[in-house]
């Protein structure tokens, strides 16, 4: 019998490591693919790293690698919870890929779409691409959608062989880091970050011209675009935008932070500052980009008598809800400013209701620049984010040398 219960033991814990080799992912690059609607992949890598006893994955676009460190396993299935945007992946390993759903809890629903991943993948779209017909680096007049949802961006390519990796700037922010290929006439980019998810196709007709573009984003949306190559191509100035209704110079308002205590703009840490009122939300990849900034920003320039609040619009008005997403976002980035809730969502008409000085709001991020006597000076549109390269250095340049003036006055 003592033998007996030895063997049962020892068998038993064979099993269970096996069952654990089994649900350990392979580490090193994977390729995973999420299906559209149209059958269209969005394609992405990830680099799969063992951490000190546990797995974690860098999502790799670009130059960017977004580290995502819940990945949990459980018998076949693996779940891996995004740190930002409120979604996760439901899978299953099966003879070593990975299959399931990419979930999004948008407010009050959901939203899925299929995805599979394969390991030892490194390539993108082509596994094989052919010699590239054109090189289309440089900059670009680029229209993406048609009709009443036209919207005329700013292109940035840059291209080395087949690699391709670039943006798209709009008046609302970018389209974050974008990376792909080209092969023969074919221009394939996409990213994905656990908010944006994009696919962008194309034939390249000449060194100047792009055209019969696709782009694919989500589960269903697809946009047609075209693109010239224009040097001076730019976007309307940030600051134009949107600005007070007219007989107001100043805003107000009052919301709960994240621990529920009110914080207003009356409050005395505001008085006699320079204070950054930053308009976001947490399904906001832009938004994110911008909070990574304005900390470092806040680490800085507080020490010389500016503060920064964050006004979170969030895509539905539970509290509870809401304050998970920023929580989340809190601990990410070490946000040492407060984030209130405004209970307010993300739509626009509602958003502009909150801030009704506000002649409308434009787009997320919004930043609002008030002076030391509590006017509103400056408003800015949107955020050209790190994987716009001189694009945000620029912004990062006039920026802190706006609150340098602006702290130079008596």
């Amino acid at each position: 019998m003592y033998y007996k219960t030895i063997i049962t033991t020892v068998s038993f814990a064979l099993i269970l490591q096996t069952s654990f080799a089994q649900t350990k992912l392979k580490t090193g690059v994977w390729r995973g693919a999420l299906k559209t609607a149209s059958g269209t992949d969005i394609p992405f890598n990830f680099d799969v790293k063992d951490v000190a006893g546990k797995q974690q994955l860098d999502i790799i676009n670009g130059a960017e690698r977004f580290k995502v460190t819940d990945v949990t396993t459980r018998g076949d299935s693996v779940f891996i919870h995004m740190p930002l945007f409120n979604s996760e992946f439901k899978l299953k390993l099966d003879s070593g890929n990975l299959k399931g759903q990419w979930v999004r809890h948008l407010g009050e629903r959901d939203a899925t779409v299929e995805f599979t991943a394969t390991p030892n993948t490194s390539w993108r779209f082509v596994k094989a691409p052919v010699k590239p017909a054109h090189n289309i680096g440089g900059r670009w007049s680029a229209i993406i959608g048609e009709g009443d949802g036209r919207d005329t961006t700013v292109g940035e390519f840059k291209q080395d062989g087949t690699r391709l990796t670039g943006t798209f700037l709009t008046t609302t922010g970018d389209y974050r880091y974008l990376e792909g290929s080209v092969s023969g006439d074919k221009l394939y980019l996409s990213c994905f970050d656990g908010g944006h998810a994009y696919t962008f196709t194309a034939t390249i007709t000449d060194e100047q011209t792009i055209t019969d573009g696709k782009f694919y984003a989500g589960y269903s949306s697809v946009q047609p675009w075209t693109a010239v190559k224009d040097a001076n191509a730019k976007l309307p100035d940030a600051y134009s935008l949107t600005a007070l209704k007219p007989g107001y110079k100043k805003i107000d308002f009052t919301f709960k932070d994240i621990t529920g205590k009110e914080v207003s703009l009356q409050d005395a840490r505001y008085k006699n500052k320079v204070v950054i009122v930053q308009i976001l939300g947490s399904w906001c990849p832009n938004c994110m980009d911008e909070t990574a900034y304005m900390v470092n920003y806040y680490k800085k320039f507080q020490p010389k008598g500016v503060e920064v609040i964050g006004l979170a619009y969030e895509r539905t008005t539970n509290f509870e809800k809401s304050q998970k997403a920023l929580q989340q976002i809190k601990d990410r980035f070490n946000v040492p400013y407060p984030l209130l809730i405004t209970g307010y969502t993300s739509n626009k008409v509602e958003t502009a209701k909150s801030l009704p000085m506000l002649a409308k709001v434009v787009g997320f991020p919004t930043t609002i620049i008030i002076d030391k006597s509590g006017d509103v000076r400056k408003i800015h549109t949107g955020f050209s984010g790190p994987g716009t390269g001189e694009y945000y250095t620029e912004f990062i340049s006039e920026f802190e040398k706006l609150t340098n003036d602006l702290l130079a006055e008596k």
